[in-house]
């Protein structure tokens, strides 16, 4: 029973610690920032990126970012010793 109560708390613990971790992705114009909960807060398109390249450069990074992020967060799992 104590080892829910263990396993909680060092759940609230990860998302606490995610929530404050921001990843930043860079790629021909296109600047693209994820956060830990896995949303995307910000993206900048530089204005002399072709309209017709912005969709999939956009795509590219959040993608990138968001597995940067879900790296962040395994890593953050196993340094807690697994949840």
């Amino acid at each position: 029973m104590f080892d829910k109560f263990k396993q909680a708390k060092k759940l609230k613990d990860l998302q606490s610690s995610l929530s404050k971790e921001k990843e930043t992705v860079e790629n021909g114009g296109v600047r693209v920032i994820v956060n830990g909960q896995m949303k995307v807060e910000k993206v900048e398109i530089d204005e002399n990126v072709e309209p017709e390249r912005a969709g999939e450069l956009v795509k590219d990074c959040v993608n990138k970012a968001l597995k940067k992020m879900q790296k962040k967060a395994a890593q953050k799992m196993q340094e807690m010793g697994g949840i």
